[in-house]
């Protein structure tokens, strides 16, 4: 367990504040009987007509792998449509835990923000929309017609012109620098181009998608779905990179296979005994965690996304996905919830059955 000890007890990257206006009461929204927001009224829309986007808005995927990023559904993007040197470029980095990562030196996401969660603040205007993270970054999107840059001089957060397709949204960027990630591992290069489709369902809800075309990376386009609600009485938090000289980096030490030197057996009736789906919620996002069994391994699957196989360190904690694991026994000896190791702490999960 050394190595996942070493992990977990990094520093977190980001520091949140307290909570701020705590008694704020967002006006102008459609609000219930009860006075709770009415997510699913009608969409608002603008002076011309357009949907209105505006607004604070908490982003979420099921679809993102979590995890070992070898082992993650990165949209529909297909095996044989990964070139050779970018599987090979995945898999070293999911073996040494993504230590490499440019968030983990407090640089821009760029095209990663797009899939990412957290909290994002929505400005429109006729002739641009502005997208606020809580990092303090920030992406235009030009709506006055203009075109793309047909050799843009690559930078973090690329450049990005919008149109409407009827009530969707259509944003079309590319000028990214090859020094960001996506999903936590897949590399790009600078001829990335990015396009997204946005559409208010209702109110509180937005449908996403997300295409990455990079024909020297990826055979073909893929697209991956996200969604996104509307969060009111609260307002956009700093979440800032914490540019200490020492990050807690030096102790991070180990790869993703010496889980399987550190190794113990534990009875299948004992691993039985785990089996179940736990729920809870990791930062501000409810998580599922379905655990199965097979063959005498334990398994993880995140939020729906793949199985992946967890390795016995004692008989309540496992590790190999990048992540670790710890079930709580009843008296009885039957799981009633898991803790999942994160470098940012430790999320309980409970049971559900």
């Amino acid at each position: 367990m050394n190595i996942f000890k070493s992990l977990i007890t990094l520093t977190a990257f980001v520091t949140p504040l307290a909570t701020q206006w705590a008694q704020y009461h967002t006006p102008g929204i459609p609000r219930t009987a009860d006075d709770k927001p009415n997510l699913t009224a009608p969409a608002p829309r603008t002076a011309d007509g357009k949907p209105d986007l505006t607004g604070l808005w908490a982003m979420s995927s099921s679809d993102i792998g979590v995890g070992n990023v070898a082992l993650s559904k990165p949209g529909d993007l297909k095996p044989a449509e990964i070139q050779p040197w970018v599987r090979e470029l995945v898999q070293q980095r999911a073996e040494n835990f993504g230590i490499d990562d440019p968030h983990y030196k407090c640089l821009p996401e760029g095209p990663n923000y797009s899939t990412t969660g957290g909290t994002k603040r929505i400005l429109q205007t006729p002739a641009m929309i502005v997208i606020l993270q809580e990092d303090l970054t920030y992406r235009q999107i030009q709506m006055d017609g203009r075109a793309l840059e047909k050799d843009p001089n690559p930078s973090w957060m690329g450049y990005s012109v919008g149109r409407w397709d009827g009530d969707t949204l259509v944003v079309e960027s590319n000028g990214f620098n090859d020094k960001t990630w996506l999903l936590g591992g897949y590399p790009h290069t600078e001829a990335l181009r990015m396009t997204e489709r946005i559409r208010r369902t209702d109110f509180g809800h937005l449908e996403i998608s997300v295409t990455f075309q990079d024909p020297k990376a990826y055979n073909k386009a893929w697209t991956l779905p996200l969604r996104a609600q509307f969060l009111a009485d609260t307002e956009l938090m700093e979440s800032v990179c914490n540019e200490f000289p020492d990050n807690g980096q030096e102790h991070w030490i180990g790869k993703v296979s010496d889980a399987e030197k550190s190794a113990v057996k534990v009875a299948p009736e004992l691993l039985a005994k785990y089996v179940g789906v736990y729920k809870g919620i990791y930062i501000r996002n409810p998580r599922t965690v379905e655990v199965t069994l097979s063959g005498g391994t334990l398994s993880v699957s995140v939020n729906g996304g793949p199985k992946q196989p967890i390795v016995a360190q004692s008989e309540t904690s496992f590790s190999g996905t990048g992540l670790s694991y710890r079930f709580i026994r009843g008296s009885n000896g039957i799981a009633t919830d898991l803790v999942e190791g994160h470098i940012s702490g430790d999320y309980k999960f409970e049971r559900q059955k």
